[in-house]
């Protein structure tokens, strides 16, 4: 059964008053406002319709994962800080292994705790995974100089890199969000753009887009064994 707060506050957090989210659903307010209450159930099909609305995933405890990207923009921006003062200054990292990182970030942590950490939305790009996010706050960033950009080369070709100015504030991350980060950046961060890139393409996230088009958070749950985060039946 979905809780009153979980249908209340998933509710609120879209913005829907409940007069709109019942027209949406095909039910009344008063059942609606009853069903929040906990003195009635949804019904299969309405449990259905509120999925398609909200664009989440039925979890069997009552609960919901949240499958549409959340954009934590505040929490992407001190990720970026920590990556940048981990490995930052490494010769192969530029803005595409940059994106790579953070994509493998995302999608490790949704696949193996069922929630979002910084929630960024990715498209299929020609070289994999990228967050449409990226652009606009890491120019908020560099006017905010926090960082900093400058252009080199990684063998022959162009790179953009981006250099720490300020700490990252990790109070609003937490050791499981912590641990997730630095076992991505152990695992691919030493890899070139050209690598991570083609390594990229084999995740099902990635393989299952149209060009252009954003990557769904619960294709993860499909992913090939060398990409799995998670020991299956351990939650």
């Amino acid at each position: 059964m979905v809780s009153k707060k979980n249908l209340k506050k998933i509710r609120e957090e879209y913005g829907f008053s409940q007069e709109d989210l019942a027209g949406r659903m095909g039910i009344s307010r008063p059942t609606l406002s009853k069903i929040e209450s906990g003195e009635r159930k949804l019904t299969k099909l309405e449990e259905s319709r509120l999925n398609e609305i909200l664009g989440f995933v039925g979890m069997s405890s009552g609960d919901f994962r949240i499958d549409i990207p959340q954009r934590k923009l505040e929490k992407f921006k001190q990720v970026f800080l920590y990556i940048l003062e981990k490995v930052g200054g490494k010769p192969n990292v530029g803005m595409t292994v940059l994106c790579k990182l953070l994509y493998f970030i995302d999608f490790d942590y949704y696949e193996k705790y069922e929630k979002q950490l910084m929630g960024l939305t990715y498209f299929r790009n020609t070289h994999g995974p990228t967050p449409r996010e990226f652009i606009k706050v890491v120019e908020e960033m560099k006017e905010g100089g926090e960082v900093i950009e400058v252009k080199d080369k990684y063998f022959t070709h162009d790179q953009k890199k981006f250099l720490p100015v300020n700490e990252p504030d990790l109070s609003d991350i937490s050791g499981q969000e912590l641990e997730i980060i630095d076992d991505v950046l152990a695992r691919y961060s030493n890899k070139s753009a050209t690598e991570l890139s083609a390594l990229s393409h084999l995740d099902t996230p990635w393989a299952c887009a149209e060009p252009g088009k954003d990557l769904k958070y619960e294709h993860v749950f499909y992913r090939p064994d060398q990409f799995s985060v998670r020991e299956y039946g351990e939650l």
